[in-house]
């Protein structure tokens, strides 16, 4: 068995999930090596995802662990056998996995969701808003380093996946760069608007009571609401949250925001006007 040197965050949930679903039927590694036949240490792979598993060890196990969500099975299965080759490829060992991650969880999602406070959606912004972004970063970017990740943002605003963001007026007022950046970033929000699978709505300050959001936070639609995925920016790249527990309360927290937020045509026209301020 060759085992993996660096896997991808996919793989690292499908692992995360058979480890927890051993763990819920009370069985242990080397228990449930005996199930397969193996030994323990192939299990202890599998569950690091330093090993893959097969379709027919997959379903033998969720059976021994007494799973009976067919749909959480067969999503398992898929995430297991399924060989994405994907366009982020090109950037492993030149940028930190975590862009990458980000992009693969991005490539699979049903859906995407995202509350922004300081800055605009990186889905959403313009070259030179980006490149504000990137340049303002601690420590320094090297030249190359600063093109690498301005590629890799426009290769992500390909998507076609169904995608509403909520974004606070602070946002949409904080110069990263100059007015005409600023300008021509607001001009972007409004097009992107128009598009049938993205939704734009505005958080402006003079809302009453809000305190719905402290931090930025993308929510990703799994193939199953089990396999859903919560993004955190940190200060070393994104912190990727799983536990079901974490996804109840961010869900919740997405759809008080959401709520308290103007609706799409309110916000198209709130942006309109503060366009004219710049």
């Amino acid at each position: 068995m060759v085992k993996r040197r660096e896997p991808t965050a996919r793989q690292v949930r499908l692992a995360t999930e058979l480890r927890r679903l051993r763990e819920a039927a009370g069985l242990n590694s080397r228990q449930a090596a005996e199930l397969l036949g193996v030994a323990p240490a192939q299990i202890t792979h599998i569950e690091s995802a330093l090993a893959g598993v097969s379709e027919q060890r997959l379903r033998r196990l969720t059976s021994h662990y007494a799973c009976t969500d067919e749909k959480f099975i067969d999503a398992l299965v898929t995430m297991a056998i399924e060989r994405t080759n994907g366009w982020w490829e090109e950037y492993r060992g030149l940028l930190p996995t975590s862009f990458l991650d980000l992009s693969e969880l991005e490539h699979h999602a049903r859906f995407l969701r995202h509350v922004a406070i300081l800055y605009v959606p990186g889905l959403l912004q313009t070259e030179d808003y980006s490149r504000a972004v990137f340049s303002a970063r601690l420590p320094e970017l090297t030249s190359e380093e600063l093109e690498l990740r301005i590629q890799h943002r426009r290769a992500r605003q390909k998507f076609t996946t169904p995608y509403e963001a909520v974004i606070h007026e602070a946002a949409l007022r904080i110069r990263v760069s100059d007015r005409a950046t600023s300008k021509a970033q607001l001009a972007r929000l409004l097009e992107l608007s128009e598009a049938d699978h993205v939704t734009v709505r505005v958080i402006p300050f003079d809302l009453d009571g809000f305190s719905g959001a402290s931090s930025t936070m993308t929510y990703v639609g799994g193939p199953v609401p089990k396999l859903d995925t919560v993004v955190r920016d940190a200060l070393h790249g994104s912190a990727f949250i799983d536990s079901e527990a974490q996804l109840n309360t961010y869900r919740t927290s997405f759809l008080k925001v959401e709520s308290e937020s103007l609706d799409p045509e309110q916000s198209r026209d709130f942006i309109h006007s503060l366009s004219k301020e710049f």
